[in-house]
């Protein structure tokens, strides 16, 4: 296993882990996922490289416009949710409550 790829693998796996363990806030929560993201497009950006066709260079812009997408509606929702419920404590959000 090359040092990159355990580099990238285990970046993927704390995001995730963190996004398990560490529930408390919802600015966490969007954090490990952020994480999450920028590892995987560092992965695909190394790897369209490494490949060297030109058709794959798109690939990771494509993820990185998704990933500010992501990122732009998860600070819309937890303003959001920070007005409704007054705080950004997940143990707050109930979904089966209107």
């Amino acid at each position: 296993m090359s040092s990159s790829f355990f580099t990238f693998t285990s970046a993927f796996t704390l995001g995730i882990m963190g996004l398990m363990l560490h529930r408390v806030h919802f600015l966490s929560a969007l954090l490990c996922l952020e994480g999450m993201m920028l590892s995987l497009f560092i992965a695909i950006s190394l790897w369209s490289m490494k490949t060297g066709m030109g058709s794959y260079f798109s690939i990771p812009m494509f993820l990185l416009t998704f990933s500010a997408c992501e990122a732009g509606v998860g600070l819309a929702l937890m303003v959001a949710t920070t007005r409704t419920h007054g705080t950004d404590h997940l143990k707050n959000l109930n979904l089966l409550q209107c």
